[in-house]
C-alpha cells in the first residue's frame, strides 16, 4: 500500500466566500463544486499551481466545523511561490492579516505568514538559496542558541 497524493481539506463557515478569497489572495482555480440543495457547499476543490484543496461548508451534523477566524490554527498551509512579498501583499489586500511579516530565512527561504479571513495560516515563502541539511541544522541551532 502506497500513498499517491495528500489533499489538504480545509471547512469554512462560508465556503463560498473562501474559495473567492483564495481565487483573489492566491491565484486558485476552482476545478468543481457540489450543492446540496440548501445551497451549502459540500466539496469543492481548488488549484493553487498544480496542487489541489479541498473545501466544503461546515456540517455540524456530521461533525465538520470550521476554524474559528480569531482562535488558535492546529497548522500552517505552505505555498512556495515565485515571490512571497507579492503574495503576501496580494493577501493582505484580499483581507489576510499578516501573522509575520516576510523575511530571510536560515533555511534558505524568504517567507512570512497571513492569517485568511477564515482561520487559516498560510506559510508563503520562495527560495533565495540551497541549504544543505547539515547546514540548516547548524543554522537552526545557532538561531536557538542566541549566536
Amino acid at each position: 500500500m502506497s500513498v499517491h497524493e495528500v489533499f489538504p481539506y480545509l471547512r469554512a463557515a462560508c465556503a463560498q466566500d473562501a474559495i473567492a478569497f483564495y481565487a483573489k489572495a492566491f491565484g486558485a482555480t476552482e476545478k468543481f463544486r457540489l450543492v446540496e440543495p440548501s445551497g451549502r457547499i459540500g466539496h469543492a476543490e481548488l488549484l493553487f499551481g498544480s496542487a489541489t484543496i479541498m473545501i466544503s461548508d461546515a456540517f455540524p451534523e456530521f461533525g465538520i466545523h470550521p476554524l474559528d477566524p480569531n482562535g488558535p490554527s492546529a497548522c500552517y498551509i505552505h505555498l512556495h511561490v515565485d515571490d512571497a512579498d507579492k503574495m503576501i501583499s496580494d493577501a493582505v489586500d484580499a483581507g489576510a492579516k499578516i501573522v509575520r511579516p516576510a523575511q530571510d530565512q536560515f533555511y534558505g527561504e524568504r517567507s512570512g505568514t497571513v492569517r485568511d479571513p477564515f482561520g487559516y495560516d498560510w506559510l508563503i515563502g520562495h527560495s533565495i538559496e540551497e541549504v544543505e541539511p547539515d547546514e540548516m541544522q547548524m543554522r537552526y541551532t545557532a538561531m536557538l542558541s542566541g549566536k
